[in-house]
Parts: structure tokens; C-alpha cells; sequence
């Protein structure tokens, strides 16, 4: 192994203001021709992601699975599951990561393990096995229904019976997905084993799926009904009746942040992180607040707000950051417009490659950490996947009116020239690579100035340049119809930034100041003598305050 260009310990604050690339692996790169792609592929890829100026990369899951949900049904917490390499070839992805100054992140699923993992195998057998309370069992009601109300979010009810115990078990996803008994303290021990393996094998972090999921109520009382006009659709598809309840005892338990800070003192020493996916659709924030708030819980977490299906529009944006300031002031957010479990943003909110430009500007210039989703960078619309080739259980259950996620877990396209895009040379992949995406692989965007990718560089590149940017407090932001305005600050620099979240020009008066225009190298408007600035659509303007900073 060479030498390490990481140090954690030294700084250990280096999650702040991040920029984390997500790869989705199964999608990434294919190093072995079988169709699939594979750790070796984000390998020989990281030439390109150190290109993107990127501080870590976030892997999903690549454990040992039956792969019924895709790797987030974990057999074997601690190997590689066949499919995408080895223990050795995870090293490598480690080795080559640090070399270029990268970090590493992995995403651990901790609320539930397949049912094919060695724990729930014993658990299932009897009532008195070792491991029989590792995980959520109840017995039925006396008319042999479930024990409470809860629902899973793939569909229907969140118990599952076993014949063999006479018991029902929890499920929050598939039915093969058996939820782990967050009351038992050796259910603790083993899951923060699996965070020290993987520690003491190089990782700098972990993104924590469904963070808020960990635990339950430990009397199972059902779940309210939630009214109509508070239901949404950013956890759940509308069509789903998950979202015709409050969850409120089938996870966001209190009792969860006692593991929490058990996992905190975990990477304590190593000075890693972790960012929490916190998956709720009414107290996303406040959630995320609870569980970034001080220095013994999560450094991150990101909740659901840019997630939805509805365009922000300059308001909305800055009534999420309101709340925020109001609910998780003193924690961390971690910002994303896309990941593999929604449509990708630039379908989702049908927008221009104008649009496109000023959003990723706009997310580096907010408080907080940023993750990116690959092909994010290349403005890649969401693939239209056929039913035929679907491969997503969520997208089966509720087809056609929800079509699951594979429409943004196409594969990457690298070169629009080579078989596959330049994904695998492969007959036939795991999923088909969309036609609509070859004019926008990496290599036709290489020779392109113009292409969005270079300005995901360029933006990645100017919030690095700016501690404000990075790690400074922000005054809030403001809105005057569809221009966004707000200040951030650090201890060297005053910025003050301003965005037109529409597709018609826009003035703004600039506030009393002496403010050097800044950023044309990603189209940054200009401040006029007069103080007033002029802003075409989707254009943004960084003003650097010249009075002592």
C-alpha cells in the first residue's frame, strides 16, 4: 500500500462543507465484461472522479446479499458480495481514493439484514435461541392478525409471519428484510463491530440508511392517522398508503440517539464521519436537527426537502433554509437534488440545462455539506426502463403509476462511441443503457466547453476557493419574487450571493457596500456602479465584500 494522502485525526472537521460524490456501483463501471459494474471499475474510474474536484466518495452497498433490494438486504456485513470483486479489490478502491486526496465513505444498512443473514436465521428457529430477540418479534393479536398498524413502505402491512415461531416479525421494506430489535444491547455491539471492521480497513465515513428507522416503540402502539393535507409524496409514492399514517412508533424513537452515540464514539478515534438518511416526510428537518445537534451524535444528515417531486421555487427554498435555522441550527445538513431512490432532478423538475447550472450553484453556496449523484454531473435525464426489463421491487409493487427507481440507476456513460456507452462490454447489462443518455457521456462532454459537466467542475471548484462558502455562517436567506439573496461569512471573506430562480430576467438592488463582482467563470452577473444588478435567466452573482475582507 502507498502512502496515505489522508488524515483524519489531524482534521478531523473535514466533513464540513464537503462535496461527496455518490456511485451507485452496480451502475458505475464494469471492469469485468459480465454486464454488472464492480468496485475494480470505480477503480479505474478515479482519474475521472479526482477530476471532478470532489472531497469523498459515498459507495452503496457491495456486502454479501440475495440482492432483493439491490445490496441493501446485507447478508455479510463484512465481505464483498461476489458480484462487484473482493475484500482485496475494496482495498484498492481505498488505496487509489486516498492517493488522489479522496475520501471514502460506505453506505451501511443497519435498521434491517436480509433474511438470509446468519443472525435471522438463528432467530427464526424458536423462541429461545441465542439470537431469538435480534430482531422485532410480536405475537399476533387473539384474532391472529398483526400485532399494530404498521405498514411497510414497499406495500401492504410491516409484520410478516412465521410459521415456525408463530410469531410475526417487522419488515419497514421487503418482506425479506427483517427489521433488527434496537432494544438489545448485543444488537448494538454487533452493528458497531461492523462500523470498527470497516474502520480499521481504511474508511473515512459512512452514509447511514434510514437512519431514523433504527428503533421502534417497545409497547407497538399503532400509528396515528395523518390528515389528508399533510400527506406527501417525498418518502413514499402518493399511490402507496404508507402515507396515510404518522410515524411516530414505527421509527423516530427518542431511544434511538443512544445508539447513535454509541456509533459517534466508534469513529471517534479514526476521526471519521457519517451523514444519516433521514427518510420522513413531515419532521425530516426537525430529525435531522435532533441527531446533528452538539458533538456526540451524527456529523451529517440530510433529509428529504430537495428530494420532492415539485420544482423549488425561490420561496420554497428559502422556507427550507428557514426551517432549518429554526429546527437544526446547531446541527449540519447535507444537500442533494438527486440519489438512487428519486427520479433524477433534471426530469424531475423539467429543467433547462440553464437551470441546471444555476441549481448546482446554488447548492454550493448553501450552509452545509453537498452530495452529488453520479451522472448528475452530465445532466443525465432519468432513463425510461420498460417493464420488461424493470428490476426494482418497489417499481413492480405499485407499476405503472409509480415506476420504481431504476430509471436513475441506468448505467454511467462514458463514451457515447463504445459498446454500452463505455459501461461494459457486456452482450446484455443489468439494466439497458438509455439511447438518450450517449450524446451526454463524459467523453462527448470532454471536448465540449460549454457542457455542464465543466461547470460542475467549475462550481465544485469555487466553493473549495471559498472558506464563506464552505464552513461560514450565513444572515439568512431572503426572497424577493423569484431572486434569492443571502450573505455568507467566514473569519477572511463576506460574500454576498444572489440566484433568479426563473426563466425570465431580473433586477435586484445590491445592499449598501463595497462589493467586487466574483465567479464569471460561472456566468456570475455583474454589480453596476449604480448598485443595481441585472440577472438573465437562471443567472447567479457572487459579490465579494472588499471593506476588510
Amino acid at each position: 500500500m502507498s502512502t496515505s494522502k489522508i488524515d483524519n485525526i489531524a482534521n478531523p472537521d473535514w466533513w464540513r462543507g464537503a462535496v461527496i460524490y455518490q456511485i451507485y456501483p452496480r451502475s458505475y463501471q464494469d471492469s469485468n465484461g459480465d454486464g454488472i459494474g464492480d468496485l475494480l471499475g470505480v477503480v479505474n474510474r478515479m482519474p475521472y472522479i479526482a477530476s471532478l474536484g470532489v472531497d469523498a466518495i459515498w459507495i452503496s452497498p457491495f456486502f454479501t446479499s440475495p440482492m432483493k433490494d439491490f445490496g441493501y438486504d446485507v447478508s455479510d456485513y463484512c465481505d464483498v458480495d461476489p458480484m462487484f470483486g473482493t475484500l482485496a479489490d475494496f482495498d484498492a478502491v481505498i488505496d487509489s481514493a486516498h492517493q488522489f486526496g479522496i475520501r471514502v465513505m460506505i453506505d451501511l444498512v443497519l435498521s434491517h439484514t436480509s433474511d438470509q443473514h446468519p443472525w435471522f436465521r438463528e432467530s427464526v428457529q424458536d423462541r429461545t435461541n441465542p439470537k431469538a430477540d435480534w430482531y422485532t418479534w410480536a405475537d399476533p393479536k387473539p384474532d391472529g392478525t398483526p400485532p399494530n398498524n404498521w405498514l411497510s413502505i414497499f406495500g401492504g402491512s410491516g409484520w410478516q409471519w412465521s410459521p415456525r415461531r408463530e410469531q410475526y416479525y417487522q419488515h419497514n421494506f421487503l418482506t425479506s428484510q427483517p427489521d433488527l430489535n434496537f432494544h438489545n444491547p448485543e444488537v448494538h455491539e454487533a452493528l458497531l463491530d461492523v462500523a470498527r471492521f470497516w474502520l480499521h480497513r481504511g474508511v473515512d465515513g459512512f452514509r447511514l440508511d434510514t437512519i431514523n428507522f433504527y428503533t421502534c416503540d417497545a409497547d407497538l402502539r399503532d400509528n396515528p392517522p395523518l390528515a389528508p393535507e399533510r400527506r406527501n409524496a417525498n418518502i413514499a409514492p402518493a399511490v402507496n398508503p404508507y402515507n396515510h399514517q404518522e410515524h411516530i412508533y414505527d421509527k423516530n424513537r427518542p431511544e434511538n440517539l443512544d445508539f447513535l452515540r454509541k456509533f459517534r464514539a466508534v469513529m471517534q478515534p479514526y476521526g471519521a464521519a457519517a451523514v444519516g438518511e433521514v427518510g420522513d416526510a413531515q419532521r425530516g428537518l426537525e430529525i435531522m436537527g435532533q441527531y446533528t445537534r452538539g458533538d456526540d451524535l451524527m456529523q451529517m444528515c440530510y433529509a428529504f426537502e430537495f428530494l420532492s417531486d415539485t420544482q423549488p421555487t425561490a420561496a420554497r427554498i428559502v422556507e427550507v433554509m428557514e426551517d432549518v435555522d429554526r429546527v437544526a441550527a446547531d446541527g449540519w445538513a447535507c444537500w442533494a437534488f438527486s440519489n438512487h431512490d428519486v427520479t433524477r432532478h433534471a426530469t424531475r423538475w423539467n429543467l433547462s440545462t440553464g437551470a441546471q447550472r444555476m441549481f448546482v450553484t446554488l447548492i454550493m453556496a448553501l450552509r452545509g455539506s453537498v452530495c452529488v449523484y453520479q451522472g448528475e454531473e452530465l445532466g443525465l435525464p432519468e432513463a425510461d426502463v420498460r417493464f420488461e426489463d424493470l428490476q426494482d421491487p418497489y417499481g413492480k409493487e405499485f407499476w405503472p403509476e409509480f415506476k420504481g427507481r431504476d430509471g436513475c440507476r441506468t448505467p454511467m456513460v462514458w463514451d457515447a462511441t463504445a459498446q454500452n456507452a463505455g459501461f461494459s462490454t457486456a452482450a446484455r447489462t443489468w439494466l439497458p443503457v438509455d439511447h438518450a443518455h450517449h450524446d451526454l457521456a463524459v467523453m462527448q462532454q470532454e471536448t465540449d466547453p460549454s457542457a455542464l459537466l465543466h461547470h460542475y467542475r467549475k462550481a465544485i471548484g469555487f466553493r473549495h476557493s471559498h472558506a464563506a462558502l464552505r464552513t461560514g455562517v450565513h444572515d439568512g436567506l431572503k426572497s424577493d419574487g423569484d431572486v434569492i439573496y443571502f450573505t455568507r461569512e467566514s473569519a477572511t471573506e463576506k460574500l454576498f450571493c444572489v440566484f433568479n430562480v426563473s426563466d425570465s430576467p431580473s433586477s435586484y438592488r445590491m445592499p449598501q457596500g463595497d462589493w467586487r463582482s466574483i465567479g464569471q467563470e460561472l456566468g456570475s452577473a455583474t454589480v453596476n456602479e449604480d448598485g443595481w444588478l441585472h440577472l438573465g435567466p437562471w443567472q447567479a452573482c457572487f459579490a465579494l465584500d472588499r471593506t476588510g475582507r
